[in-house]
């Protein structure tokens, strides 16, 4: 099965820096994988939304990106990976990034941006990750929630899902029914 076969006109644009092969994970509705090889900078983040955000509006909206092939990604491409995140949250999804890079988890780190995503070890964590997601059904016991800000690390309280601004840099932050912290 090609990536056509999975998201129509997906591979219509090619990108030399950037290869991506889309793989369905037909146990969980609306999965996809998508293994990243190459990098991600300024010149091709554009090209890499396009494509990701096709298979979005195709209704993948439970993201599994398998980023052991990716050995580079700019403040650029990790911008790219916090809008696809924006984009599936209000339809009830999610984004798992898997196999980082040593070098590439550190611009991460150091953007601040690791914890707003989830970072499994493989596919198998991953799908626990979504199946355990989907049978909860966001309960609302983890509210209220303790958590730190990314960018200055003050500890702050949220008790319940919205935005958020920090009382100490005043960054806009915004929580999901999950818990999980994002830059609003």
């Amino acid at each position: 099965m090609n990536n056509n076969d999975i998201v129509p006109g997906f591979d219509e644009e090619k990108d030399d820096s950037l290869k991506i092969r889309l793989q369905q994970v037909t146990e969980i509705e609306g999965c996809l994988i998508l293994y990243l090889t190459g990098y991600i900078d300024t010149y091709n983040s554009n090209f890499f939304q396009k494509r990701v955000t096709k298979a979005v509006e195709s209704g993948y909206t439970k993201l599994i990106f398998n980023c052991g092939g990716l050995n580079y990604v700019s403040s650029t491409g990790i911008g790219s990976f916090t809008a696809f995140l924006k984009a599936v949250k209000p339809r009830g999804g999610d984004l798992v990034l898997l196999e980082i890079q040593p070098k590439v988890y550190e611009v991460f780190q150091l953007l601040g941006f690791s914890q707003f995503f989830n970072i499994k070890d493989n596919l198998n964590e991953a799908a626990d990750f979504f199946n355990k997601e989907t049978s909860s059904g966001g309960g609302t016991d983890l509210f209220p929630k303790i958590f730190q800000c990314p960018i200055c690390s003050k500890k702050l309280k949220a008790t319940r899902s919205g935005r958020f601004r920090c009382s100490e840099c005043k960054t806009i932050l915004a929580i999901d029914k999950a818990g999980q912290v994002f830059l609003g």
